[in-house]
């Protein structure tokens, strides 16, 4: 392998990692929920869902800030100072002791995590333009996915020797390799020559001018909708798989068995996208996700649970659709905003999240005896975000 191929490879690892820290310190977490309950204190069910929906808002409130920083002090030094806020952050959850105060925790960890999320995708996009770009996004989702995998074993494996608080330790153990990685490796991605100035009204303006682009406005749209679905699964999948079908023990390697579902795909989607297109690829997908979904409703509708390996087919199958959908969404929504991308990030991560959350939680409280309604949210956010779609098909 050259020397160009290597640099090629370490800067995917590298922004791969900076991305899942966001996972890491999600589904690592969902082992642990109802251990977490009884230290501070849960007065229903749901309120566990609260500690996955709240790092996201977190995220989208934080990518206004770190976003438009990116954009003047440059990419390397807006991420360390999100690292330095994550670890101060966790302390916050580590020495928690109620739920107000594990949920404050939650959403300044997810504040600070909006930086290596969000900057590493506008490295990618200072680095890499168009279909080429959508590769490259793949094969970072890719490793990204390998994470979520792992994640809920490690935290159950945690667990079972030492206590929750170790979970959020060994997430910071993580992230300070990760950091002395990026230090020692990563060159700076922004010119000084493309920098802007850090002003309310270049913030405002950056805002106009990224949704006056329909196809990013379109793409951020559909972005809210999955995101909000999928984050539904992701608060939800511990009640559906621990408590709804008393697979307490299994619960991690089911996690991990339908993430790689996901990662299968979007390697795919890494070798599919130069001959296809993103744009195709994402509209089959699109397809692809409300169908699935639909047809769960229609055959489990006002039933109990299926078997364990129907729902676990109809989840393999709803997410390698979402293989094929993360990474050519998000290529699309920051490809006509490139020479802004920081701040463009910044306004659709905040705009997707912003409407995502309060959709996640409303599906989510309905998640009591049957994994139905999150087939449901599915359902409607599918088939709304090909609706969407299809504004913007033929541009």
């Amino acid at each position: 392998m050259n020397t160009q191929g290597k640099s090629q490879l370490e800067f995917i690892a590298l922004m791969a990692s900076l991305m899942a820290m966001v996972a890491l310190s999600i589904d690592a977490l969902l082992p642990a929920l109802q251990e977490i309950g009884l230290s501070v204190g849960f007065q229903k069910e749901t309120d566990g869902q609260l500690l996955v929906t709240m790092i996201f808002l977190g995220m989208g409130i934080g990518q206004l800030f770190f976003g438009p920083l990116s954009d003047t002090f440059g990419r390397k030094k807006i991420i360390f100072t999100g690292l330095l806020f994550f670890i101060l952050s966790s302390f916050v959850c580590i020495f928690a002791k109620s739920l107000e105060i594990m949920i404050l925790g939650r959403i300044l960890q997810g504040i600070s995590l909006s930086a290596p999320r969000t900057i590493s995708i506008s490295m990618i996009r200072d680095s890499y333009e168009g279909d080429y770009m959508a590769k490259i996004m793949s094969f970072v989702t890719v490793i990204f996915i390998i994470v979520p995998t792992i994640a809920p074993a490690i935290g159950k494996l945690i667990l079972d020797y030492y206590s929750w608080q170790a979970i959020f330790y060994s997430q910071l153990v993580f992230v300070v390799i990760v950091a002395i990685w990026f230090a020692l490796r990563q060159k700076e991605t922004l010119a000084l020559s493309n920098r802007l100035p850090f002003a309310f009204h270049v913030f405002i303006k950056g805002a106009k001018e990224t949704f006056s682009y329909k196809q990013t406005a379109i793409c951020t749209a559909i972005s809210a909708l999955i995101t909000g679905s999928f984050m539904v699964y992701l608060s939800g999948s511990q009640q559906v798989f621990q408590l709804q079908y008393g697979l307490v023990d299994e619960f991690p390697y089911i996690f991990a068995s339908l993430a790689l579902t996901v990662g299968g795909a979007t390697f795919i989607n890494g070798h599919l996208v130069m001959k296809i297109g993103m744009k195709k690829l994402l509209h089959l997908a699109l397809i692809g996700f409300a169908l699935i979904s639909t047809g769960y409703v229609v055959v489990f509708y006002n039933s109990i649970n299926p078997p364990m390996p129907v729902l676990l087919s109809f989840f393999g199958i709803q997410f390698f659709f979402l293989g094929f959908i993360f990474g050519n969404l998000r290529a699309l929504m920051m490809q006509p905003i490139g020479h802004i991308a920081g701040i463009g990030a910044a306004i659709t991560g905040f705009t997707a999240t912003l409407f995502s959350v309060p959709l996640a939680t409303f599906i989510g409280s309905f998640i009591n005896t049957t994994a139905l309604p999150l087939f449901i949210g599915f359902s409607f956010c599918g088939c709304l975000s090909l609706t969407l779609f299809y504004f913007i098909k033929n541009k």
